[in-house]
């Protein structure tokens, strides 16, 4: 599985109040999609994401996003090495992904850019 980098997830109340702050930090614009009821902005290595509390408290639990160069490699790699798929492989906006917890019950998303899914 080859790592490409890592995507910092946060939590915010006003996304439109963030987003701006984010871009000028990060030195570029925003990509923003929604993803059941949250309304999400990455921006550089930051994902922002704000919704229903309940859909937050969620994705809370999930550590980071780590980019990867194919997501069924990391399904295999990460299954190989005793972590425990809670969801995916799937397709999102920018390719897809997959859910998983580490043996040391470290919760992760690993993304990849294949092919978008509508």
């Amino acid at each position: 599985m080859e790592i490409l980098g890592a995507t910092l997830r946060i939590c915010v109340d006003d996304l439109e109040a963030s987003v701006p702050f984010y871009e000028r930090l990060a030195g570029g614009r925003a990509l923003r999609f929604e993803r059941g009821g949250v309304s999400v902005a990455a921006v550089g290595c930051f994902l922002l994401m704000s919704g229903p509390e309940a859909d937050l408290e969620v994705l809370r639990k999930v550590s980071a996003t780590i980019a990867v160069k194919d997501v069924e490699d990391a399904h295999r790699v990460l299954s190989e090495l005793g972590a425990r798929i809670l969801a995916g492989p799937v397709g999102t906006p920018a390719g897809r992904n997959l859910i998983a917890m580490h043996p040391d019950g470290a919760v992760y998303e690993y993304v990849d850019r294949g092919s978008p899914t509508p």
